[in-house]
């Protein structure tokens, strides 16, 4: 990153360190999704079954005594799956704008410096010239 600012290298690394935070973020994210539609997919064929129902219990299925029992549980988990999505979802949010907010100033000072650039040329050459004279 030679001839680039060490603020400019700074809100750099700061964007990369945002975009990894994002990335985590919108991967937690999609994985508390998932899990709160197969909470609602359990939940639903739950109120739908007559007969016994099992749980799964590392690799062996035991059997319910009582259903309202695990669909209270059930429901508990999808209320605590739902809070940590809305969580995340803020996190997201507040992620975003920074980024959007260090990716414009970034853009802004890139643009600024090549703007400069041709200049400090042309102020270079002109300086040269006068030396050759």
């Amino acid at each position: 990153m030679n001839g680039i600012s060490p603020q400019l290298q700074n809100q750099i690394t700061q964007f990369q360190q945002v975009q990894q935070q994002l990335q985590t973020v919108l991967s937690q994210k999609s994985q508390m999704e998932a899990q709160q539609k197969e909470l609602q997919r359990t939940v639903e064929e739950l109120e739908k079954s007559k007969g016994d129902v099992y749980r799964n219990v590392g690799v062996l299925l035991i059997k319910v005594d009582d259903k309202e029992a695990l669909k209270a549980e059930l429901e508990e988990s999808l209320e605590t799956v739902g809070i940590r999505i809305r969580g995340l979802e803020k996190q997201e949010k507040d992620l975003r704008a920074k980024y959007e907010m260090l990716q414009s100033n970034i853009n802004n000072a890139m643009g600024a410096s090549a703007r400069a650039a041709p200049r400090a040329a042309a102020a270079k050459r002109s300086d040269d010239e006068e030396e050759d004279d």
